[in-house]
Formats: C-alpha cells, sequence, structure tokens
C-alpha cells in the first residue's frame, strides 16, 4: 500500500523531471567543454536519445537508476506499491533494450550512463571522461 493519498503521490510524481535533469545538462555542459556539439531528446531516433552527436553517429542516454531498474543501491526496487511499481520498472528495462537495439541495427553507437556513475565529483570526472575517449575513439 502505498503511504500517500492518489493525489499526493500524483503531486510528487508531476514533479519529476523527463528532461534537462541535473545528470544530463552535467555531461551536456562536459561535453560542449570539450568542443562536441550535439542535439538533445533527439526524437527522430528510437527512444528520443537524451544527446545525439550526429558527427560520430553516437547516441547517448542518461538514466535514473531508480527509473530504468539498475543494480546499483539508488535503483533498488521499492517495497510499497509493488503491484504498480515492479511491472513498470521492468517495463522500462525491456523498452530501454528495444530501443538500444533499434539504434545498433541503424548503425548506431550507443552510450548509456547512469545516474550513479556522475552523482559525485570524483566518479563524474572519472566517467565523463571515459565517455570523451569511447566517442573520440570508436570506429
Amino acid at each position: 500500500m502505498d503511504s500517500c493519498s492518489k493525489e499526493k503521490r500524483s503531486e510528487i510524481m508531476s514533479k519529476v523531471k523527463r528532461k534537462d535533469t541535473r545528470p544530463e545538462i552535467q555531461v551536456r555542459k562536459y561535453l560542449f567543454s570539450r568542443g562536441l556539439r550535439y542535439r538533445t531528446n533527439f526524437k527522430s531516433l528510437p527512444g528520443s536519445p537524451d544527446i545525439v552527436l550526429k558527427k560520430y553517429k553516437t547516441a547517448i542516454f542518461i538514466h535514473g537508476c531508480f527509473w530504468h531498474g539498475h543494480s546499483c543501491r539508488a535503483g533498488h526496487r521499492p517495497s510499497s506499491n509493488t503491484d504498480y511499481w515492479i511491472p513498470k520498472i521492468e517495463k522500462n528495462i525491456e523498452r530501454d533494450s528495444r530501443k538500444i537495439e533499434e539504434l545498433k541495427e541503424k548503425g548506431w553507437h550507443v552510450i548509456v550512463i547512469w545516474q550513479c556513475e556522475i552523482n559525485t565529483i570524483a566518479k563524474r570526472n572519472d566517467r565523463l571522461s571515459r565517455l570523451f575517449d569511447e566517442i573520440k575513439n570508436q570506429n
């Protein structure tokens, strides 16, 4: 059972951002500072990648650990309202896999960055450095 009323839960969920999240902005600022230009939330590609670098034919998804079922501490499965949340998260995972496959079939290089990989400065610096190398060296 959910600890909030349906109206309160709806209010809370309406404040969850779908785009321009803090992790997305951090990654975009880093890429821009390294001279890479990109498009955001590119709807004409499967899954509407968060960042698209056409020049490198690279699509980047920045996933929240909870919403996309990551196996880290932040990606824990909820203990309340499990009849709703477990199927929802599992559908997200299945959809993510399907969209990534579709992009790969179209010849795109796909990179997934998890929220937990960039939630501290030390982790962020390391992950973004590896991201830049992966974009530049993928051929």
